[in-house]
């Protein structure tokens, strides 16, 4: 009598169509358009634009925003959402608040531009601790010459405190958007000077801040470096 030949043990499943999870998440929870990846991308100018800026400058800026107001982190850098037509302004704004003719590490993506669509905080069901957005390419506009998150300490990494247990340097929502709400409401604007913005984030008072911070970091790094003598 021939014994019996047990079945194979089966592979260990692997996660099916995460992007097309990820795209469920926003078309359907947030209503917004991904384009097509992989990964999957959002693209600014239509119901936002992106303000990207260093870290650093990105943390000092937090406290201008509402607790709702979308705000991502990927590799030492942050982006803020921000009204659509931004991209426009910045240019004379900058201008405005007398920071235009110095050369300033931040940019603004508007029509045309990308960014990455960040994995939402906990991530999709099979990898619990995971997070992700990226900044990715897109026609961005150089400034010149070139969720209700917990607050975050001066000096503390944001990449460590929104990414625990992501890849190092992956994109991750800092602030995430809220599902089922309309986004526009909660992104600063310029039309919020003076009041006029229906109790949306100021963008003038966000864009100097982070000027003044982008223009502290390139006069110490200009500091830190050697003197050259002739």
């Amino acid at each position: 009598m021939t014994a019996a030949i047990p079945p194979p043990i089966p592979a260990p499943r692997r996660p099916q169509d995460p992007d097309g999870w990820l795209r469920r998440w926003y078309e359907d929870g947030l209503g917004w358009t991904t384009a097509p990846g992989p990964p999957p991308v959002l693209e600014t100018g239509v119901r936002f634009d992106v303000l990207d800026v260093p870290e650093e400058a990105g943390r000092a800026a937090l406290r201008h925003l509402l607790p709702g107001s979308p705000v991502a982190v990927r590799g030492g850098r942050t982006q803020f959402l921000v009204a659509a037509g931004s991209a426009d302004e910045l240019p004379g704004l900058l201008d405005w608040l007398e920071w235009g003719t110095l050369a300033l590490d931040l940019r603004v993506l508007g029509p045309g531009g990308r960014i990455e669509a960040p994995v939402p905080p906990g991530g999709p069901p099979w990898t619990p601790s995971a997070r992700g957005v990226t900044g990715g390419p897109g026609a961005g506009r150089e400034g010149r010459a070139g969720a209700a998150g917990p607050p975050v300490p001066h000096g503390a990494p944001v990449d460590g405190l929104a990414a625990a247990g992501g890849p190092q340097g992956a994109a991750v929502w800092l602030r995430p958007p809220e599902p089922g709400c309309a986004v526009e409401p909660s992104l600063p604007t310029l039309s919020a000077l003076g009041g006029g913005g229906g109790g949306a984030p100021d963008l003038v008072r966000l864009v100097d801040t982070v000027a003044t911070e982008c223009h502290r970091i390139r006069l110490r790094r200009a500091s830190a470096q050697p003197l050259a003598f002739s």
